[in-house]
């Protein structure tokens, strides 16, 4: 499929309360999500806000807030892609989730955890990356503080083909650093070749932190295609091109000279 029809929730989160979050954002996405769209983006740990208070927010994957995302993907007949706290055996994480119109859940694990809150002392960081095939667009989702770190989120080239075509960052973004993460969505977007989405929330979370938003999309040459209003909660709807994707890459063949490495994990 040559477009890709995508909206981003930029919404305050109610804190470390899911049933106020489920019913907001049900109410965001009957009224302001107009048309059809492929995938619907939602701000990381979207149900509870950014907590690592695990023993109140943190759910297993057949709790409310994933039971929520598969009736909105059924209903819209789209994904839905987010992040919540999970549950799982004896540890804890802060996942991203993909949920598909007939029900199916994929994830992979934040994989930096955020050095500036107690999340890399409670949270177990993740060690795999998932490249999601939706429409015929490869998509990474990574989380958060992932931006920081390019290495992480590095695209490849091999003989014409790149690994992925859109990367994503599910984000509670502090305004304080909101310069820094512009900034880097550019940057990601550019040594990639890739469209690049930052979704982010406005508001003050538990933590006194304050969140404008600046949710954004960006082309593979670095151009600001979508910015949403800062502070403001708002549905942002945007067409991805294939067509245009492919067309810079052609004529900007710079993956092929990309440097080759291994991360460990």
């Amino acid at each position: 499929m040559d477009e890709l029809k995508i909206a981003l929730i930029q919404s305050d989160i109610y804190w470390e309360d899911p049933e106020k979050n489920l019913a907001s954002f049900s109410e965001i996405i009957a009224r302001q999500v107009h048309s059809p769209v492929d995938i619907i983006f939602l701000p990381e740990m979207f149900n509870t806000g950014f907590s690592i208070n695990h023993a109140k927010c943190a759910e297993e994957m057949n709790g409310i807030s994933i039971q929520f995302l598969k009736e909105m993907a059924r209903q819209r007949n789209c994904r839905m892609m987010t992040s919540l706290l999970i549950k799982e055996e004896n540890i804890w994480v802060n996942r991203q989730v993909t949920v598909t119109p007939d029900g199916l859940c994929h994830y992979s694990d934040k994989r930096h955890l955020f050095r500036l809150s107690e999340e890399y002392k409670f949270l177990h960081p993740g060690k795999n990356k998932i490249i999601e095939d939706i429409q015929r667009w490869n998509v990474l989702p990574l989380i958060c503080y992932d931006l920081r770190f390019p290495v992480w989120s590095k695209n490849t080239c091999s003989a014409g083909k790149y690994e992925y075509d859109l990367l994503v960052y599910i984000s509670n973004w502090p305004s304080i650093r909101s310069n820094i993460w512009k900034s880097l969505l550019v940057a990601r977007a550019i040594e990639n070749l890739s469209y690049v989405v930052g979704v982010n929330r406005i508001g003050c979370d538990g933590f006194g932190a304050e969140h404008t938003g600046d949710s954004m999309v960006i082309g593979p040459q670095g151009k600001i295609l979508l910015a949403a209003e800062p502070g403001r909660s708002v549905v942002c709807e945007i067409t991805l091109s294939m067509t245009e994707l492919l067309k810079i890459r052609e004529s900007n063949p710079f993956g092929q000279d990309w440097d080759q490495f291994n991360i460990k994990k």
